[in-house]
């Protein structure tokens, strides 16, 4: 990726170009990034959906590599709104025209590898094409908004994007390659892997110029946003998945457990640790800003927002057998897909929280504990979760959230109260 390196300037501002305004400490996010991040409540849905369509342990693969190029490309815009204010001049318009594509792109999410039968529209051509165009409105901007860069810095930008989409590219004609099923499976996924090792290690291993976080502020608020983007993915699996079932006690019941969920790690998230991210920002030595805003929020972000997607694909397969079940002890249990995405997800979600919070910071090690004892104890249930009802397995999963949510607030409360203060003296 362009921006989330490895070393960046004292904080400054941003070069002036024409039709651009640069980002200061007080800019906050702009409804038209706030506009472009709409888009990935459909993508985050269809991401879900891509996972219980194929309904197996591949189809969960192909979700999650969906899911990871598709948050590069927001972490792509995420370090350039940092840069220029999205709600102006050029900036404001490249995000109205990347909407649009970006929207595209997340319709043709659910056919990245394989056109539906009857479709027949080459749909994982498509996609690629649309990722490809996001990118290249990206780096028009970026490129514009940066002091003339030497041949090599350009390269450093550009070869990345053109790597990694051909390597998608090469993924989507392989279906109709003549090839045997299994090597078409296996093959998608090894390009797909090896595109998404081509961005990510590009951040870490190239020299890209003018790197830097010139707003803590808006940085931690705009990945703040998407978490809740996210956490919102989770009512809508729900609620879709149950929208064409007769209501119940067993569904009304079920639907409440997981907005309980969804609460307990939006709690988890922003009681602590988004304080902890933008005082941490404003502390640290302006030579670490990038590699910190990088490490935790554009990589450990990502696991973070992987076990949400994962708790939402697994809750998906709730509905139909709670409403179905005579009562909340007797229901069918879940399937092994929807347990362990449902267990894996949160259990994933809390290990990422722990390992985000401690690279921000090492003084919050004595609260961690309670992310890594309930992820612990998720784990250790997944067993117990092929004997006992759906219902039942949604509620120990509450359980162990809210347990988790209320233990560490009462373990960090003074720890939060010296957070608060250190950012309202800020």
């Amino acid at each position: 990726m362009g921006d989330p390196g490895a070393a960046g300037p004292d904080r400054l501002t941003p070069p002036l170009r024409p039709g651009l305004r640069p980002v200061e400490e007080r800019t906050r996010v702009t409804t038209a990034e706030l506009f472009f991040d709409v888009v990935f409540v459909f993508a985050f849905i269809q991401v879900t959906t891509l996972m219980a369509s194929e309904a197996s342990a591949l189809g969960v693969l192909h979700g999650l590599l969906v899911l990871t190029m598709l948050w590069w490309t927001w972490s792509l815009f995420a370090w350039l709104g940092n840069r220029v204010r999205g709600s102006y001049g050029l900036s404001r318009l490249v995000l109205l025209v990347t909407t649009p594509v970006m929207f595209v792109l997340a319709v043709n999410t659910r056919e990245a590898f394989n056109d539906f039968p009857g479709g027949g529209h080459a749909t994982p051509v498509v996609f690629v094409a649309t990722f490809f165009v996001v990118r290249l409105l990206y780096l028009a901007l970026r490129l514009y908004a940066s002091d003339p860069l030497r041949g090599r810095d350009v390269a450093a930008l550009l070869a990345p994007a053109l790597l990694a989409t051909l390597l998608l590219l090469f993924s989507a004609l392989l279906p109709g390659s003549g090839l045997d099923g299994t090597t078409v499976r296996y093959g998608q996924v090894a390009l797909w892997v090896l595109a998404i090792a081509v961005e990510y290690g590009a951040a870490l291993l190239l020299p890209v110029p003018e790197r830097a976080v010139f707003s803590a502020g808006h940085w931690t608020e705009r990945h703040s946003l998407i978490v809740i983007v996210a956490l919102g993915e989770v009512l809508v699996a729900v609620g879709i998945a149950g929208a064409d079932l007769p209501n119940s006690r067993g569904l009304i019941f079920t639907s409440a457990l997981a907005v309980v969920v969804a609460g307990a790690l939006e709690w988890i998230y922003f009681d602590i640790s988004a304080l902890v991210g933008e005082h941490a920002l404003r502390r640290a030595e302006p030579r670490h800003w990038v590699t910190l805003a990088r490490d935790a929020y554009s990589y450990l972000h990502l696991p973070m927002i992987a076990g949400i997607i994962l708790l939402a694909a697994g809750l998906k397969h709730t509905p139909a057998l709670v409403t179905t079940a005579p009562s909340y002890r007797s229901g069918a249990p879940l399937d092994d897909l929807g347990r362990y995405t449902m267990y894996g997800g949160v259990a994933l979600y809390l290990l990422a929280h722990a390992a985000f919070q401690v690279r921000l910071s090492r003084l919050v090690l004595p609260v961690v504990w309670p992310r890594l004892l309930a992820a612990a104890v998720l784990l250790a249930l997944l067993p117990v979760t092929a004997r006992i009802s759906a219902s039942r397995s949604v509620a120990w999963l509450a359980v162990v959230c809210v347990v988790a949510a209320v233990t560490e607030t009462v373990v960090g409360r003074n720890h939060r109260r010296r957070l608060r203060a250190a950012v309202t003296a800020e």
